[in-house]
């Protein structure tokens, strides 16, 4: 067992440390610590990626036990089991650079759902279309980033099924639909794997951990820090975090936003969200984007509350700010350190 200390826990990050929890992770925990929504989190060090990175990808020793030492903490925190079938608890694996690398690496949200905690979700959220909206984007995002199967296998199936109901946007589809698009996802998962992965999702997180790493050598990864001078030597830490649902109705959202505009500095509302939505759904251009300044109306309680998240992490950090930030259920609105991720300019 090693000495080094790879996992960290939210509350025992700060901004001094950016260097080895990466730029999301010290943001997340220097938001918490001045009161700033954030939900609670564990982060791998950049040092354990640079230390697998430079051994075959092969962990430090005593890595994944600090991994699941860490999850074993997030679990008590919170009062959730990752894959339980009462109250499960879902993650999500980010990536998280010292220097912003927006769009570089990979991501993979909701985590922990499955064939046997899928249920204890529709028991707590009472919404079938929920829950399995939440599955079919964990097998799709999981099967992308960690057992690298050809995105195309889930997109074409999800056209099918659109084209089937003859609706033209995700939002339109319905439980049941949502239901058939996860066992299709499944199987098409299983053929191009030659067998049945993993539903353990401790197993799960151990690889998306080590997919999120993988990911910092990506080719995409590599020309962007190339063209930056950013050196490869940095790794990237990997943030575990309960995730909050942007996803649960229209009383729900995800969005970006800048404290203000980013090019004139003029103190006005700067970003875009997308209701019933999850943070890729922003920057894939499936669906067109709504201006922040519309926000006020559809989720007005929300809406206020960000903007005095902006103006305190505007005063605390003396500089403007930008952050991604999930709504959930009219007024849950919980923020994280954006990565650089800019929203297109208002239309």
């Amino acid at each position: 067992m090693t000495d080094t200390k790879y996992v960290y826990d939210l509350s025992e990050g700060d901004m001094s440390m950016k260097p080895l929890l990466g730029g999301k992770g010290a943001g997340l925990a220097d938001m918490a610590k001045i009161g700033v929504p954030v939900p609670d989190a564990f982060t791998v060090t950049t040092a354990a990626c640079v230390d697998a990175m430079n051994n075959n990808s092969e962990w430090p020793a005593g890595l994944a036990e600090q991994v699941q030492a860490g999850l074993a903490r997030l679990e008590e925190r919170t009062g959730r089991k990752l894959g339980a079938t009462t109250r499960p608890l879902l993650v999500s694996v980010r990536s998280g650079a010292v220097q912003s690398m927006p769009g570089m690496m990979d991501t993979i949200l909701n985590l922990g759902i499955s064939d046997e905690s899928v249920p204890g979700v529709i028991e707590e959220f009472g919404s079938e279309r929920f829950a399995y909206d939440c599955y079919r984007r964990f097998i799709q995002m999981y099967g992308e980033v960690v057992e690298g199967i050809e995105s195309n296998v889930f997109e074409d199936a999800l056209t099918a099924i659109k084209h089937a109901r003859g609706v033209a946007l995700d939002t339109d589809l319905t439980a049941d639909d949502l239901k058939e698009l996860t066992a299709t996802f499944k199987a098409l998962a299983n053929e191009a794997l030659g067998g049945a992965w993993t539903s353990d999702p401790r197993e799960q997180l151990h690889r998306a951990v080590n997919g999120v790493f993988k990911s910092w050598l990506n080719p995409r990864a590599e020309f962007y820090r190339r063209a930056n001078g950013i050196s490869r030597n940095l790794g990237t830490a990997v943030n575990v975090q309960q995730m909050v649902f942007g996803n649960r109705g229209e009383t729900s959202a995800t969005g970006v936003c800048f404290s203000r505009n980013p090019s004139t500095g003029g103190k006005e509302l700067y970003g875009e969200f997308l209701t019933n939505a999850q943070g890729e759904d922003v920057v894939a251009g499936i669906r067109t984007p709504r201006e922040l300044s519309e926000m006020e109306e559809v989720l007005p309680e929300a809406f206020h509350e960000l903007l005095d998240t902006m103006t305190k992490l505007e005063l605390h950090n003396k500089d403007m700010q930008d952050m991604e930030f999930t709504i959930e259920d009219r007024s849950s609105t919980c923020c994280r350190p954006a990565t650089g991720s800019a929203p297109r300019p208002p239309r």
